[in-house]
């Protein structure tokens, strides 16, 4: 969902589909398809659910399906624009953006801007992915290209799907979730080389310390889960880890492909 102004009337984003005054709804789409006290009778319109999330799952594959290599980077849409995370958020996507990658963000304010400012300014692809909610918040102008989802879990997707890294910057609950998410389809193998780099050692360093000494140490992952999550400082750094683990990556499957080739 997207809340905006336009002449001085709010407007509500749901989806493709712009609504104003009573026509905005109490709650997202999200929140009705979870709510557990919905009348029996919704049973009769979940295939419309499907059908919508299908169309979902359409249109992103469609509007992304040419996009190349891609980093998605994460962080907290309350960053201001004169904080020191919001600079180092612009200048590791200009430098990707240089380097021939597109930059993939949530489309919002924060971080979400920084990184499609960076982008924008390098003449790169700048997208943003949107989600539907109950606040916040309208597409940063920096994005040149936007996809709106209802579904959290569709946007996510496609986060992943097109993506070969993930870059996250300082962030909250829904940054946090973004990581993790990473991180337990890296364990599982669901995707494979695909680099995870924390930006802010300040930031992140508590929760480092506490993967190490509680989850690491405990046995709840095994050495090489720790490992895959790579801490940086400075912007170049951050590009260098996507840089070198996707270069790395390309290496392997064109080593595999030869292997088969030759049997």
């Amino acid at each position: 969902m997207t809340i905006s102004h336009t002449s001085s009337k709010v407007t509500y984003q749901r989806g493709p589909v712009t609504l104003r005054s009573e026509s905005i709804p109490l709650s997202t789409t999200d929140a009705r398809l979870l709510a557990p006290n919905e009348d029996t009778s919704f049973i009769h319109s979940d295939i419309w659910r499907i059908l919508r999330i299908q169309s979902e799952l359409v249109d992103g594959f469609g509007a992304l399906a040419g996009l190349g290599l891609a980093v998605s980077i994460f962080g907290s849409a309350r960053i201001k624009p004169d904080s020191p995370y919001y600079a180092v958020g612009t200048e590791i996507a200009q430098e990707l953006a240089e380097r021939g990658f597109a930059v993939m963000t949530g489309g919002g304010p924060g971080v979400m801007e920084a990184a499609n400012k960076g982008a924008a300014l390098a003449g790169g692809t700048s997208v943003g992915l949107g989600i539907e909610l109950p606040f916040e918040q309208d597409i940063n102008e920096y994005v040149t290209m936007n996809v709106n989802f209802r579904y959290f879990f569709v946007r996510k997707l496609m986060f992943v799907k097109y993506a070969q890294a993930f870059v996250v910057l300082p962030g909250g609950f829904g940054t946090m979730d973004e990581l993790f998410e990473a991180v337990t389809l890296r364990q599982t193998h669901k995707i494979s080389g695909f680099p995870i780099v924390l930006v802010g050692t300040h930031y992140w360093g508590g929760l480092i310390e506490w993967i190490r000494s509680r989850m690491l140490e405990e046995g709840m992952i095994a050495e090489e889960d720790f490992a895959r999550l790579t801490v940086v400082d400075s912007a170049h750094d951050a590009v260098d880890a996507v840089t070198n683990a996707v270069n790395e990556l390309a290496k392997e499957r064109r080593h595999e492909s030869e292997k088969m080739s030759a049997q």
